[in-house]
């Protein structure tokens, strides 16, 4: 019998050109996938900034979804047609902001295989909400009875409604309205720290005394202190943030303030009078501050602060 003899060379030029195409499309694939990779985080960025953003100005849905349509459009735009920005009650009617970005990621090197492009999609969700726990806390405690807080219609907020805040004997022996904001330090707290506690804030997230702070009165009458009415000075025109309490309990630095919220008051002029008895000048003001809100349903007393923050 007679055998044929065969050559096989052509069969590996064969295999390799199927191995060069898979190689390319494998190629090709990879970087239209990591191209569309991209523009979902850019979408991801536009959802997250719009959506905090938003959350500033609620509950007014009108300027919330304004101010989200403003900062998508600076971000990259493309809000959903249908879903962009929709309102819900997270512990409160429409304190929660969604944002949905839709995005078309065209393809490039795909098209080789048909497929022209793809739809990214990124939404977020972001809170407003009063903090249970408050960072950058000056320490002067505000009775929850001041007329700006509990009179009728209040709370009253910005320059029409001018008050004062008394610093003097708050109810307890030994206690002038300071507070000591820092657990660690026993009894009296030096002008010094007092000073940089005004000027600066406590760089510390302050609980509520239900969830754990504890705020005993600094002792003493110290308004007149060198470091303090050159910290309150500073501050003129600014805004601080100081505990509300609703009872004070005990003696000297025994002396507790019940801490029940947040409430931010803008310094329009220094501390009248002294020694034991003054007052300082402003009026109180809603503000978004640095905060921790709830992770569950929360009572706490609102007193014009919010804290916002990206829920999902």
């Amino acid at each position: 019998m007679t055998h044929r003899l065969r050559s096989d060379s052509g069969q590996a030029l064969v295999v390799m050109v199927v191995f060069m195409l898979c190689l390319l499309g494998g190629v090709a694939l990879t970087l239209d996938v990591g191209s569309w990779y991209r523009e979902h985080r850019q979408a991801q960025t536009t959802a997250d900034a719009a959506a905090l953003a938003a959350a500033q100005f609620l509950p007014n849905t009108v300027t919330a979804k304004s101010t989200a349509q403003t900062y998508a459009d600076k971000n990259g735009g493309s809000l959903d047609a249908v879903n962009g920005v929709a309102f819900t009650k997270g512990q409160l009617d429409n304190d929660t902001v969604t944002i949905h970005v839709t995005r078309t990621a065209p393809g490039f090197f795909s098209k080789l295989f048909s497929i022209d492009s793809a739809t990214v999609h990124a939404h977020a969700a972001a809170r407003s909400g009063v903090p249970v726990a408050a960072r950058w806390a000056a320490p002067i405690a505000v009775n929850r009875l001041h007329p700006m807080l509990s009179g009728t219609g209040c709370p009253c907020f910005g320059p029409s409604n001018q008050t004062t805040l008394p610093l003097g004997k708050t109810g307890a022996p030994g206690a002038f309205a300071l507070v000591n904001l820092d657990d660690s330090i026993n009894g009296a707290v030096g002008a010094s720290t007092v000073g940089q506690w005004i000027s600066k804030g406590v760089n510390a997230y302050l609980k509520l005394t239900d969830d754990g702070g504890d705020y005993l009165s600094d002792p003493g009458a110290k308004w007149n202190d060198g470091p303090i009415q050159d910290a309150l000075q500073a501050r003129y025109g600014t805004d601080l943030l100081f505990p509300v309490y609703d009872t004070l309990t005990g003696t000297g630095s025994n002396a507790e303030y019940h801490v029940i919220g947040w409430v931010a008051f803008h310094l329009t002029s220094d501390v009248n009078g002294g020694g034991n008895s003054g007052s300082i000048s402003g009026y109180f003001t809603s503000v978004i501050w640095d905060g921790i809100q709830s992770s569950g349903g929360t009572t706490t007393s609102d007193f014009g602060v919010h804290s916002i923050e990206l829920i999902n």
